[in-house]
């Protein structure tokens, strides 16, 4: 009787078990089975112009397999891009003014929420077209290496180890930290050797020594792949020692595939294969090969796996032709299919963590609160003679004059997306100053001398000197100006003075501009210029005449809020500079020229305007008391860096304190180079301990004849302090034996 129970109590749990249990059509729907078993019951089912087709990024949907289509192209460069509402953080340029990596991780943690709840909302509707999935092309890694470059804005700045902590928090933030499922995939562009001229970039040959490739060009990119497992990786428009970047063995096979073991998505930029074989005569191309199935074959045997474009439909002739074996495609299938289904896009919701993230995460209170602490954190205080500011909250009356003053698109930069609302920055000096009297003009746009005024009911065409006549009794002039991501970008119709294509010619405002700072200068009140820009500036003459000079960049929807929190003391601004300010081209190399001698703060030997790492504050910091946890290591041991700062001032703020190594032992190598960085905050009378650890790596040199980084024995000067510049640096010596 006993056992008859037993097996009625099996019949009953195998019966619950059975109907509980998922049915699937397929094997590669079924969530339980491994990831490499769901790939090959996928691609066994696949035709050859079905493969094709899952190989670009507009993927056609499947029917007969119940997969609907998908489009890999979708941005999120400082939030979800292109897609209607989200919120709008501010540049990346702007980001990396931060020098806080934390508080980036903390944004992109943000944006990938926004970004899978737009994604499962978009599934839900059936919404299947560009930029609306989870496969974000970003960061952009590149460094920043010439300021005229006008896609800098995108990147990080001109330091590699700066861009790698930040391109790693960008990827760790977008991607998640679930064990089953990648919230998003970022993408890690371009790759590599890429930043300009935009006019030339579809034809563009760029020669880097081994030793620039090494130190300044891939470092950032090494860090994603190792460190960050990015989990896609775009190829350049350019060419690199003379073959497309999209088709180049030594960079992607030899370094991507081997050195660096990266075993994930390579895609090309948009139309960058056919940069290999159509013929323009209005834009040049490299022309390396015949015909579309020869490119198309030569890229994906290079390890690029999908194309974003259309040469690749070529590839069901290819075939037909010989050019290629369906094996080779079945190689970059694998790597997309792992991908689409680490995503979770083939699995039910309910078993994605990620799908359950609420759609009123996007522009929610908490992430605009972020949008506005972004932008705070990355303002960078350029000049401030005779503390001109903070300003009183006392006075009655203020001018605000600019073409940026009013301009909400212009704090949205490039690649972005829409917000509800936008604070420009006259709406943010409105809002701090209710009682005050403020009197707004437009006055100069950025480039042309005479534009219509609003700031009457009648339209009215005024030159400088009218608007300073306008606004000369007021106690106190801001002017918001600069330049826009109208001008500066990429590959852009753009030929006004000073700017082509989206690139600039010089690094001087417009001259309608210097025009309109002089004559409100010219009027014996104080003037503060806010500059908006997404790269330096020569802001000579301003920085002998101006009062303050606050830079803003382009600080997203909440950039008026931040910029007036800032001039009225209620934030005590701490962004560093990036990038370093040159006094003009003049000293600069030629454009083209990708060699890095005389570039940036770290092979520069004239003295720049305003130097990488710089920025002040309303109060003041004393380093001291450095010590290191031993004097003397060997060459495979980490040291640890020890130094006091002390906040020496009346107001609390935060200091952002600087690591750079000078090494003797390598004279070709950079004057001296970011290694470390921390910003803390530092209440008045306060002091607090810094402690960083350097580990072997960061005194590795290149060498030459392996052209590879090494580690040598020999004295090294470790630079601490609030910027690059000399004079800002305290140094203690290491022996590495």
């Amino acid at each position: 009787m006993k056992m008859k129970s037993v097996v009625i109590a099996s019949i009953i749990l195998l019966f619950i078990t059975s109907c509980n249990k998922q049915q699937y059509t397929y094997p590669f729907l079924n969530p339980d089975l491994p990831i490499d078993e769901r790939i090959d019951d996928l691609l066994g089912r696949l035709t050859p112009e079905e493969k094709v087709g899952q190989m670009m990024n507009q993927t056609p949907a499947i029917e007969r397999l119940g997969i609907p289509p998908y489009d890999w192209w979708n941005e999120a460069l400082h939030g979800v891009a292109r897609a209607g509402r989200a919120t709008v953080f501010p540049q990346a340029i702007a980001l990396a003014a931060t020098f806080d990596e934390n508080a980036v991780y903390t944004t992109f943690d943000m944006v990938s929420d926004e970004a899978r709840a737009k994604y499962h909302q978009y599934q839900k509707n059936k919404e299947y077209d560009r930029y609306k999935g989870l496969t974000f092309w970003t960061p952009n890694i590149n460094i920043f290496r010439d300021p005229r470059w006008g896609r800098g804005m995108e990147t990080y700045g001109e330091d590699p180890y700066l861009t790698a902590r930040m391109g790693v928090a960008v990827v760790k933030g977008l991607q998640g930290n679930n064990p089953d499922y990648f919230k998003t995939h970022a993408c890690a562009k371009h790759y590599a050797v890429h930043s300009g001229p935009e006019w030339s970039r579809h034809e563009f040959n760029a020669v880097a020594t081994p030793r620039d490739l090494y130190l300044t060009y891939l470092p950032a990119f090494k860090a994603l792949v190792e460190e960050a497992n990015v989990q896609e990786v775009m190829c350049a428009y350019n060419r690199f020692e003379g073959k497309p970047c999209c088709n180049s063995d030594k960079l992607l096979i030899d370094i991507l595939r081997n050195d660096w073991g990266y075993q994930n998505i390579i895609l090309s930029d948009c139309g960058a294969i056919n940069d290999f074989w159509e013929k323009d005569p209005n834009t040049p191309r490299h022309e390396t090969h015949p015909d579309a199935e020869s490119a198309s074959s030569d890229a994906v045997r290079s390890g690029t796996d999908l194309e974003c474009g259309d040469s690749y439909q070529s590839l069901i002739q290819a075939l037909k032709d010989g050019k290629i074996m369906e094996k080779d495609l079945d190689v970059s299938l694998r790597r997309l299919l792992k991908g689409r289904f680490e995503l979770g896009m083939f699995d039910p919701d309910e078993r994605v963590p990620y799908a359950k993230i609420p759609y009123s995460v996007v522009e929610s209170p908490q992430h605009i609160a972020q949008a506005l602490d972004m932008a705070r954190k990355s303002i960078v205080l350029l000049k401030n003679k005779n503390d001109l500011l903070p300003l009183s909250k006392k006075i009655k009356k203020i001018a605000v004059v600019g073409p940026n003053a009013a301009d909400s698109t212009m704090l949205w930069a490039n690649y972005n997306g829409f917000p509800t609302r936008t604070v420009t920055i006259l709406d943010g000096i409105r809002n701090k100053m209710p009682e005050a009297e403020i009197i707004y003009e437009l006055g100069c746009n950025h480039t042309g001398k005479y534009i219509k005024s609003v700031a009457g009911s009648d339209s009215v065409l005024v030159d400088c000197r009218v608007t300073a006549d306008r606004v000369k009794e007021a106690d106190i002039i801001i002017y918001a100006g600069g330049i826009s991501p109208r001008l500066e970008g990429e590959e852009m119709p753009v030929d006004e003075a000073g700017f082509h294509k989206g690139d600039r010619t010089d690094l001087e405002l417009p001259a309608i501009q210097k025009e309109m700072i002089k004559a409100l200068k010219a009027t014996q009140k104080p003037v503060v210029y806010v500059v908006c820009t997404g790269s330096a500036l020569a802001l000579n003459w301003e920085n002998e005449n101006i009062d303050a000079i606050v830079n803003a960049w382009y600080g997203g929807q909440e950039a008026g809020t931040a910029v007036a929190d800032v001039l009225f003391g209620d934030y005590n601004p701490a962004g560093r500079l990036p990038v370093t300010f040159y006094t003009s081209v003049s000293q600069l190399p030629d454009f083209q020229d990708y060699h890095m001698q005389g570039r940036t703060y770290r092979y520069m030997t004239q003295k720049p305007l305003y130097p990488f790492g710089y920025g002040l504050s309303y109060t003041s910091f004393e380093y001291r008391n450095a010590r290191l946890s031993n004097q003397k290591i060997g060459i495979d041991q980490p040291v640890t860096l020890s130094f006091h700062i002390t906040n020496t001032g009346k107001m609390d703020g935060d200091e952002v304190a600087q690591v750079y190594i000078k090494n003797p032992n390598d004279p070709e190598g950079p004057i001296k180079t970011l290694k470390a960085f921390k910003r803390v905050n530092i209440k008045a009378g306060e002091t607090k301990q810094i402690d960083i650890r350097l580990e072997p790596e960061t005194f590795a040199s290149f060498n030459d004849q392996t052209q590879t980084m090494e580690v040598r024995p020999g004295n090294y000067q470790i630079l601490y302090g609030s910027s690059s510049a000399d004079q800002d640096l305290k140094s203690i010596d290491l022996t590495i034996k």
